[in-house]
């Protein structure tokens, strides 16, 4: 049986990473935490998968397109 893609909200996904709203938002500008996506005209929400890799590795977690020279 394959597993299903499970969509997170915003109150899940803060709870699940430690971070806060403001730092969530800001690590999604720079590209160190996925993107939402859109679930409704008014909801969005996170992917669990790519929730769960970017808690399995925070530091080395850089979303595809937006790698950064340091």
């Amino acid at each position: 049986m394959p597993s299903t893609e499970r969509i997170i909200r915003l109150k899940t996904v803060m709870i699940r990473t430690g971070l806060s709203r403001t730092t969530l938002y800001r690590k999604i500008s720079q590209g160190t935490f996925p993107r939402q996506i859109k679930i409704s005209i008014h909801g969005a929400g996170w992917r669990e998968s790519a929730v769960n890799q970017w808690i399995a590795d925070p530091v080395g977690y850089r979303e595809e397109g937006n790698q950064q020279c340091l």
